[in-house]
């Protein structure tokens, strides 16, 4: 490789390191610049558990994510989606920002667009295009950390959507416009 295309590389990768640090939150900063990321989940509905580190040696990992994406998949109907990539660096900044090293419990993940109209039938909260359908959403707790922590964690982020159902004991999470309810 041409030596002026790795100063130009490096200069890319530590200008858009240095413009997410200002930007805001430092552990996005720290996420841009991590070497591995590891997430562990356990899926409420089905019992099934992964650890997987979805980025590592400075790319996203395909076999991994195409594990995260089998385990987030619709329980009800088995259809599995790709899952936005950003949920995930999400998640791993809220691992950093509250210092949580435990397991992503997932009470929802993707949504086939017949779950989520048979959801809205049965019960309430349940968006009409809600960004699950769309692969961009995730309804969790994180084992060792406070949902009101989680929460405030999350909103302190402001990378999306940011649902607060203590009754219900999660957070949602989404990659949508910056929102709380």
């Amino acid at each position: 490789m041409h030596r002026s295309m790795l100063n130009r590389r490096d200069f890319l990768k530590w200008s858009l390191a240095g413009g997410t640090a200002l930007l805001g939150n430092a552990s996005w900063a720290r996420t841009t610049l991590s070497a591995e990321r590891p997430l562990k989940f356990y899926n409420t509905h089905t019992g099934e558990q992964l650890t997987a580190s979805y980025w590592a040696e400075g790319h996203y990992q395909t076999e991994e994510l195409a594990a995260i994406d089998r385990l987030l998949r619709d329980h009800r109907s088995g259809e599995v989606r790709p899952m936005d990539r950003r949920l995930f660096d999400i998640l791993y900044s809220l691992q950093l920002q509250t210092g949580g090293r435990g397991t992503y419990e997932v009470i929802s993940g993707y949504r086939s667009p017949a779950t989520n109209r048979q959801l809205r039938r049965t019960g309430n909260g349940v968006a009409k295009d809600s960004l699950h359908t769309h692969a961009r959403a995730i309804d969790i707790r994180l084992t060792g950390v406070r949902l009101a922590d989680l929460r405030q964690a999350a909103r302190d982020l402001r990378a999306g959507g940011v649902g607060y159902y203590p009754s219900s004991n999660f957070v949602h999470i989404d990659t949508g416009r910056v929102r709380f309810w």
